[in-house]
């Protein structure tokens, strides 16, 4: 019986069909002999390398692990708490200290200025010229800024002159503004120039002559005046912060900056009339024209109303010490007390 050949995986050189005959000169040949003849089953070196290279199922079998391990990467860096930085109060610290550095904030000064000026006005008296020192230093100052030699006068005789520069501060929507009583006192007309430009004519509507305090009503008022904020001084020490801001010499608005110095000070004009009390004492720089501009903290909320500055000479120049009128006072003049 004859047995089934063995097939190799690898293709079989053909047989040659003009192989000569057995010697036994019979086409037939047993199975033992065809056995004998065929040689044993080896695959060529060839073919074992490429039987290695290719098998089927082994490339699929890696994309599908790869992919299962990247979705299980992801999914561990999607899960809550796996992966992600948590945020420590170093990395908060450093962060606000890096802005710190590098960002170009405000200083409390010019924050405090920025919230009062749209309530500060300058307030100009028109009159006879007057003859005291203080009105004589003011008209040198404003004839400085205005590139005039100090002495100069261009008003023809009987014409008004400006008599005084000095400062308001808008307390009620309405038009109330309250000034320092040697600014506008014995003015034949009164004009305040409100933080847009607004100017319009005002008229005296109360006095405090123990405070030098004078209480002024706009007769016109532009759109949406804004009144500045009060704040108690009961909780007031020297060192505090504060800001003063006014027309010195009729220039400005300006600001300055400095501390109190001390509290409940008194202070004696130089001509020696009158004596104010329980007076704020503060180092930001103020000159003629600060008069009834506004002391306030560092929230821009009025502590008080610049009143005068002490130099033991004859200069109307600030040497380091000012004062200020507690705006408890102040507000009284007008007959509102805030606290």
């Amino acid at each position: 019986m004859r047995r089934p050949a063995h097939y190799s995986r690898s293709p079989r050189a053909p047989v040659d069909a003009a192989e000569p005959a057995s010697s036994g000169g019979s086409s037939d040949a047993s199975p033992e002999a065809l056995d004998a003849r065929a040689p044993p089953h080896q695959d060529s070196p060839a073919t074992s390398t490429a039987s290695k290279k290719w098998q089927p199922g082994r490339g699929s079998f890696a994309l599908l692990l790869a992919l299962s391990l990247g979705l299980g990467a992801t999914s561990l860096l999607l899960l809550p708490g796996q992966g992600a930085h948590k945020l420590t109060q170093k990395d908060i610290d450093a962060a606000v200290l890096r802005t710190l550095q590098t960002a170009n904030l405000p200083s409390p000064a010019a924050k405090a200025a920025e919230v009062v000026r749209p309530s500060v006005v300058r307030v100009v008296s028109y009159g006879a010229e007057k003859a005291t020192p203080e009105a004589k230093a003011e008209k040198r100052g404003r004839n400085l800024a205005k590139g005039k030699p100090p002495e100069a006068t261009d008003e023809a005789p009987g014409q008004q002159v400006e008599r005084g520069v000095g400062t308001g501060v808008v307390i009620v929507d309405k038009g109330v503004i309250l000034t320092n009583l040697h600014v506008v006192a014995g003015a034949e007309t009164i004009k305040v120039t409100f933080a847009d430009g607004f100017e319009a004519p005002a008229v005296i509507t109360g006095v405090q002559p123990e405070n030098d305090l004078a209480v002024l009503q706009a007769q016109k008022l532009p759109d949406d005046l804004i009144p500045a904020t009060m704040a108690s001084t009961a909780d007031l020490q020297s060192g505090d912060q504060v800001v003063a801001v006014g027309f010195p010499f009729g220039i400005g608005p300006s600001v300055s900056a400095g501390v109190v110095s001390g509290l409940k000070r008194s202070f004696r004009s130089p001509e020696g009339k009158q004596e104010l009390g329980n007076l704020i004492q503060f180092d930001a720089a103020a000159n003629p024209g600060n008069s009834g501009g506004p002391l306030v903290n560092m929230k821009g909320e009025v502590l008080g109303i610049v009143t005068a500055i002490l130099n033991p000479t004859q200069q109307r120049t600030f040497i380091g010490i000012g004062f200020a009128v507690p705006i408890e006072n102040a507000a009284s003049a007008a007959g509102s007390p805030p606290f």
